[in-house]
């Protein structure tokens, strides 16, 4: 660290304390430029480090001395670099792997869940059919109402049931297969007889001997029925 000398007597006036700013107007002996001069130099802040005397700055001090770091450790700026490269690669690798087991699990899902549908129609499908059959035995029974008076209460309640009993079912997504008067498909329909007959046209559905049902796509039960020819 520069020090600035001390004036003697032969020098100039001494100053009694040299740690603060000299007021111009308490130099005595000197000219008032040099008075200021020596002010000037008391105010000035001294270098205090070695390559400040050279004309570096902090920040370029702090970097060197980084890079110095870096190199006595023997890693080196390529080191770090290769490393900065290595650890991009794994990050893409482990990012490309979370996306493909994300895709998967995505997949998986609508799987299961149509397995489960699919489960669960044909489940529901089978205990339907059961129902089926009651409605055809209430169809049948229907058949054949009779005209007194008495049995009128009971006749009314045996078709509340009966319709109940649709309503549920129709409930569960279940349709009748439209058959009577339509084309014969053998998708919908199941034949019983072929008939001559002047009054359908060939391959019409004269007849529906016991009605079909499906539920969705799925035929539950194929319309039985008469065709002509």
């Amino acid at each position: 660290m520069r020090k600035r000398k001390k004036k003697t007597k032969k020098d100039g006036p001494q100053i009694e304390n040299q740690d603060r700013p000299i007021p111009k107007d308490e130099v005595i002996g000197d000219s008032k430029a040099e008075a200021e001069t020596v002010v000037l130099e008391e105010q000035m802040p001294l270098p205090t480090e070695e390559g400040e005397q050279d004309g570096e700055s902090a920040e370029e001090l702090h970097a060197v001395g980084v890079a110095e770091g870096v190199e006595e450790a023997g890693g080196g700026i390529e080191t770090l670099y290769a490393e900065i490269d290595h650890l991009r690669a794994q990050a893409d690798e482990y990012l490309e792997g979370w996306q493909r087991a994300r895709a998967e699990f995505a997949n998986f899902k609508k799987r299961t869940e149509r397995e489960w549908e699919e489960v669960r129609d044909k489940i529901l499908g089978e205990i339907l059919t059961r129902y089926l059959d009651i409605i055809d035995d209430f169809d049948r029974a229907l058949l054949d109402i009779p005209t007194d008076g008495e049995n009128k209460v009971w006749v009314e309640g045996i078709e509340l049931i009966h319709l109940k009993l649709i309503a549920i079912v129709e409930s569960e997504g279940v349709e009748p297969i439209q058959a009577e008067g339509e084309i014969f498909d053998p998708n919908l329909h199941e034949a019983i007889s072929y008939e001559e007959t002047d009054n359908h046209q060939d391959g019409q559905v004269i007849e529906v001997i016991k009605q079909g049902y499906k539920l969705g796509d799925r035929i539950l039960r194929h319309a039985v029925v008469r065709v002509a020819k």
